[in-house]
């Protein structure tokens, strides 16, 4: 047996999200990234294959870096042969970038040192091929305002404020590496890097600070907002459309989970 990392990029759409779901409400299979993914592995190796990924994603939340391993039953494949015959069974909204074999004791969830975020906001008109994958604002926020806010949101955090209701963390701290916004022609980016986050924190940051800067709020507003770990006091939560699980990182401090 040979553990396997895969690097997974997919366009999140059209799926109820990564982790597989046996059935969903009313009994109906729904189709899912890991799902999709470990039947691929099952048409290639003729036997149910288990996934295991670094973390989960929501409906509608896409991925450039998601990681997950497997083991095969086959130790003589070269690494990127895993690429071309995966991809050959997946349908298009799923492709594997990338395949490297890893130490039997490796798990990308639990060896993952941090993940990072990209969230896309069009300010403007965006062409037809890219509805998918950005939130369009139709307006121009200030950049400035935007990073004063994200200045507190680096280190140690409680970050409560930004947790959907029935989150199951046992801890609602994480460890914030960096979160900065720039722009990209008409396109304005948020990016985000932690040890790993809470259910829809990305989403309700990002939600959150968009609807402040409008408000022409100061950075000690959203300080507050972030301190008083109660989830009323922010803001709206972004649609999954301009959401992406960017890259996860294996080589730096593990920190708690």
């Amino acid at each position: 047996m040979t553990n396997v990392l895969l690097t997974i990029s997919y366009d999140g759409t059209d799926f109820c999200g990564w982790q597989r779901q046996d059935k969903a409400a009313g009994g109906l299979p729904v189709r899912t990234v890991q799902g999709e993914i470990e039947s691929a592995l099952e048409k290639m190796f003729k036997r149910k294959i288990s996934l295991y990924g670094s973390g989960r994603t929501d409906s509608g939340v896409h991925a450039a870096g998601q990681a997950a391993n497997f083991f095969s039953p086959a130790d003589s494949i070269p690494e990127e042969n895993y690429i071309r015959a995966l991809n050959g069974f997946l349908p298009p909204d799923i492709r594997i970038m990338s395949a490297k074999k890893v130490p039997d004791d490796f798990n990308s969830r639990f060896n993952a040192t941090s993940r990072s975020y990209r969230y896309f906001m069009h300010t403007s008109f965006p062409q037809a091929r890219d509805m998918r994958f950005v939130w369009r604002i139709a307006r121009r926020p200030d950049l400035d305002k935007l990073n004063a806010m994200c200045s507190f949101l680096h280190g140690e955090i409680d970050c409560a404020t930004f947790a959907a209701a029935g989150d199951q963390s046992l801890s609602t701290c994480r460890y914030i590496d960096d979160a900065r916004f720039w722009y990209d022609g008409d396109v304005l980016v948020f990016s985000i890097e932690a040890n790993a986050f809470l259910w829809k924190m990305v989403r309700s940051i990002t939600g959150t600070l968009i609807q402040l800067e409008q408000k022409n709020k100061s950075p000690e507003d959203f300080r507050s907002i972030l301190e008083s770990h109660d989830r009323s006091k922010a803001g709206m939560t972004a649609p999954p459309t301009g959401l992406f699980l960017w890259e996860v990182k294996f080589d730096g401090i593990r920190r708690h989970p």
